[in-house]
Formats: structure tokens, sequence, C-alpha cells
């Protein structure tokens, strides 16, 4: 079954824009796309008036594609056009990221804005994903991209860029606050929800995102005490506590993603 989860708030002629976009591609690749999302500031939780569409998918070749010695790609990502930015891989790409601990895969899975999503599909998927992701591939993921995002802010003061820096803080807290979950939730509000915060941190985050809301350019300022406090905590605390792991069976989590992979491959 398919199901679609669409804001009002979105423009409605991009979103058709979009849908004929993953027709087209469809046709003329002949794949079959399982999973279509939103994965921008929309589906982060905080949009600007002039946000782009970030639509991000997961597609399954024809049979005949992958026992081709001329498959050559796995990535479609056709040229932007206007606020609107496509971009898919391969499900064999997709899975060889995941196991290797990058956490982009989750964040689709768990977009709340989707265009495409085969219900049946995606639950096979995430049980996937949760059994082969390790915790602290993902959480390094994480503090990696919130280290280099910080470093950006302090580098061009960029009120835009904290919001960057906060996300990856906050998925690193719900990972602390949450020990024994790994699909961590993209949307920055949800995780908030889900995350024992001090009220000021709270009140500073939604004043920033109400602001983002409104301005198309956010300028250059200092960052509100509680949020800085905050992100510079959070990814200090992540450093000294998600560690390389030496007890993850990389060898296992490829052979149950490849046991997948196969599966949906000859069933496409």
């Amino acid at each position: 079954m398919a199901v679609r989860a669409i804001p009002a708030s979105m423009d409605p002629t991009v979103v058709g824009s979009i849908d004929r976009a993953l027709d087209q591609l469809e046709h003329e690749y002949r794949v079959s796309i399982r999973l279509a999302i939103e994965s921008g500031s929309r589906a982060w939780g905080f949009p600007s008036p002039d946000s782009d569409y970030d639509c991000r998918f997961v597609y399954i070749a024809e049979l005949e594609t992958y026992l081709s010695p001329w498959h050559t790609y796995d990535v479609l990502e056709p040229p932007i056009s206007g606020p609107l930015d496509l971009n898919g891989w391969d499900l064999a790409k997709a899975l060889q990221l995941l196991v290797q601990g990058n956490a982009v895969l989750i964040e689709w899975l768990m977009s709340p804005i989707t265009y495409r999503r085969d219900t049946e599909f995606c639950a096979r998927l995430r049980a996937v994903a949760e059994e082969v992701t390790d915790r602290d591939e993902i959480a390094r993921h994480y503090l990696h991209l919130g280290n280099k995002q910080w470093a950006l802010f302090n580098h061009s003061r960029s009120l835009k860029k904290v919001f960057y820096s906060l996300r990856p803080a906050m998925v690193l807290r719900w990972l602390r606050e949450h020990p024994a979950s790994t699909m961590t939730p993209m949307h920055l509000p949800t995780l908030m929800r889900q995350c024992e915060l001090p009220a000021d941190l709270s009140a500073a985050v939604a004043e920033l995102t109400g602001l983002k809301s409104q301005a198309h350019e956010m300028g250059s300022g200092p960052v509100p005490a509680p949020i800085s406090a905050f992100i510079t905590t959070e990814l200090d605390c992540a450093a000294r506590t998600f560690h390389e792991s030496v007890a993850h069976d990389r060898v296992r989590a490829q052979a149950v993603a490849a046991e997948f992979f196969q599966a949906e491959a000859l069933t496409r």
C-alpha cells in the first residue's frame, strides 16, 4: 500500500512538479521508486519562506540492470529546477551506506513529509535498518556533521547555520536519552519533545525558529546563550560517549542487507 503525507503549507504547484518528475524518472530509467520524501529544512522543522524543496528517494532497478555488466549508475540526480532539488539512491547504494554507519537512509525513513511510501517495503527496510545499524557509528555520523556545521557557523556567524549544528546536537542528546533505539527522528521539534530539555533552551529555539520562518535572510549575529551552551556541551559529551565500536559485526550486517536486497530485486 502506498501512502502520502504532504502538509497544506507546501506549494501544490511544486508538489505536482515533484510527482511528475518522479513519474518521468521511473519511466526513463525503468526503476521503481519505493520511497520519496522531503529531506530539507521543511522536513527538519525550521523552513524559511524561500526554502527549496529537497526530494530524496530510494529506487529499485529492473533485475536485468543488476545482472548487466554495464550497470554504471546508482544515483539519479536530474538538474536542479527552480526551488526543486531531486536526488535518489539505488537500494544497493542506500544499504551499503547504512551498513557503513551513514544515517541518511534512517532520516529518509523517518521523514514526516512523504511524497510516496510503499508501506510494506519500508517496513521491511526499517526492520533491516534496526538490525544492522550500530548506534555508535550513527552517533559519530552526527558528531562529525555537528562539528563541521558549528565550525562553519563560527567562521561565518550566519544564524541560519545554527540550525544545522543544533539538529545534530539534538540527535546526539536523543541517542543518549534513548539507549535502546537507533531510529532517530529527523524532525527537530519531535526530537525536542522526546528529550528532557531546560525551559530556556526550548524557548530560545522556538524564538529563533519563528524568526527563520519569517525572514528570507537571517543575517549574522551571536547565538542565544542557551543554544550555544547546548550545542557545545552535546558535541563534547558525544565525543566522550560514542566511541568507535569494536563489537559491531559488519560482516553479518552486510549479509543481512544483501539478503534483503536480493529478495527485493527478485520480486520487484
